[in-house]
């Protein structure tokens, strides 16, 4: 039946986003529960839009004859046809909010737990030039980190573990070499982003 294909693609989108809503509660990453792109049933979907059109055109005729049966079933295909329009949309709306929010929470960085592949040709570019766009941003803000945490710290300093080799970096209170299973007591501001990344563990 018309329209049935959207109505289970809106429904997985609907499911994927309640349970990356559940682990942001949790504090848990969001990348590894990313879904594939359904490009199946989304190119079943246009298929299906293109049939309706050509039943509206077909239709259209018989509504300028004041055939009643007709103009109902020309209104109700212009009516699934809008419907799939607007499921597909929100689709894709959903994936590209999600892409932002994996960008600016992992700072420029896919992150260990996320499979590139999982989006399709036109995902993968839209999120090459996003990141590009945030390193520009990066870039003309120098002084401020744009894709540091929203949340404000509740210390300003913390020990943290050092989960793999990152060489040396330089804050403004000194030189840390960060070598595997080592500990510091450092500024959280100062780490924050190699926390994002991965490299540390706030302990």
């Amino acid at each position: 039946m018309y329209g049935d294909l959207a109505t289970k693609l809106i429904l997985e989108s609907k499911r994927a986003r309640k349970l990356r809503q559940s682990l942001n509660k949790n504090g848990k990453t969001i990348e590894a529960v990313v879904p594939e792109y359904q490009e199946e049933m989304v190119n079943k979907i246009l298929k299906e839009t293109e049939q309706l059109n050509s039943n509206a055109v077909f239709l259209q005729d018989s509504t300028q004859q004041n055939n009643k049966i007709k103009t109902c079933q020309y209104f109700v295909t212009l009516l699934s046809m809008e419907r799939n329009k607007r499921c597909l949309l929100g689709y894709h709306k959903d994936r590209s909010d999600l892409i932002g929010e994996i960008l600016w929470d992992k700072t420029n960085s896919t992150g260990t737990g996320f499979d590139i592949n999982k989006l399709n040709h036109e995902e993968q570019q839209y999120m090459k030039e996003y990141s590009q766009l945030m390193s520009s941003l990066n870039g003309d803000f120098a002084e401020v980190d744009l894709t540091g945490s929203l949340k404000p710290p509740s210390e300003v300093f913390i020990d943290v573990r050092v989960l793999k080799d990152a060489g040396e970096i330089q804050t403004e209170y000194g030189v840390f070499h960060l070598i595997k299973d080592s500990q510091f007591f450092v500024r959280q501001s100062d780490v924050e982003r190699l926390i994002q990344q991965g490299y540390l563990q706030k302990i």
